[in-house]
């Protein structure tokens, strides 16, 4: 087992909050010292926490920092999709500021980029963060393109190898996961496939590494899927209404509440 030391989860959550802020000042609802808003100040804090976690701190934490207005353009992507598909949305400073579906994609990338560059243990710290406060599980080794919509948002699950393509949409209660839990399984893709402009509906699961669900797809609400469909497939539940009238109706499933 590797000697890791954990860093703090307040450090990591303070750590989280000031690259948002140094993102998107804006959003603040409350006053900063400028300190606490500037590049440097994100710096140190980023450094404290890689203390212990890797001897090339100072080369990660630059490469991160050099990259950080790609993530930032990219996460504008993201909120503008998501200002584009919800009716609710009315500017994008309330999506950046409020949305919590877009703060988790936000942690999910700024997690990612660490991860790819090969930092442990926080990557996954940055997105359990994310997961308790937003009820949104996004492993930070998941590959999703962008833009990238989450709308509500509570209860979804992306698993570690999932692929998820470009202008995808994914509602609440959406797993994204493995058909089974086998630790043999660690270094294979156990997580499905999802192509380029698929909108997935609340409750649906899919499973299975080898599971792709072909671009321009619609996956409805509570669907379980665990098999590859086609570009352009709609899959649906299709339910049944029987109206019931005074007489000659018998009751389909007896119970005790």
């Amino acid at each position: 087992m590797a000697d890791y030391t954990i860093p703090d989860k307040k450090a990591v959550e303070k750590t989280i909050k000031s690259i948002f802020r140094l993102l998107f000042p804006s959003t603040n609802s409350y006053s900063d010292s400028e300190n606490e808003n500037s590049l440097n100040y994100s710096q140190i804090l980023l450094l404290g926490l890689l203390i212990g976690l890797t001897n090339e701190k100072e080369k990660i934490a630059n490469n991160f920092f050099e990259n950080l207005e790609n993530i930032k353009k990219t996460l504008l992507k993201d909120a503008e999709f998501i200002l584009e598909s919800d009716p609710a949305a009315k500017q994008l400073i309330e999506v950046i500021a409020i949305y919590p579906g877009f703060f988790a994609i936000f942690c999910y990338r700024v997690a990612n980029s660490l991860a790819k560059l090969s930092v442990p243990l926080l990557p996954r710290m940055i997105t359990e963060y994310s997961h308790k406060v937003t009820g949104i599980d996004i492993h930070p080794l998941a590959e999703i393109g962008s833009p990238f919509s989450i709308d509500h948002g509570t209860g979804i699950v992306i698993g570690e190898t999932a692929l998820i393509g470009n202008n995808v949409k994914l509602y609440q209660g959406v797993t994204l996961g493995a058909l089974s839990v086998d630790k043999s399984k660690a270094s294979k893709k156990r997580h499905p496939t999802i192509e380029d402009n698929v909108v997935l509906y609340s409750g649906c699961t899919i499973l299975g590494g080898e599971t792709v669900v072909g671009r321009n797809s619609v996956i409805g609400g509570n669907v379980w899927l665990t098999e590859s469909i086609a570009p352009f497939s709609v899959v649906y539940h299709k339910s049944e209404i029987i109206v019931r009238n005074q007489t000659g109706f018998q009751e389909p499933i007896n119970f005790i509440i």
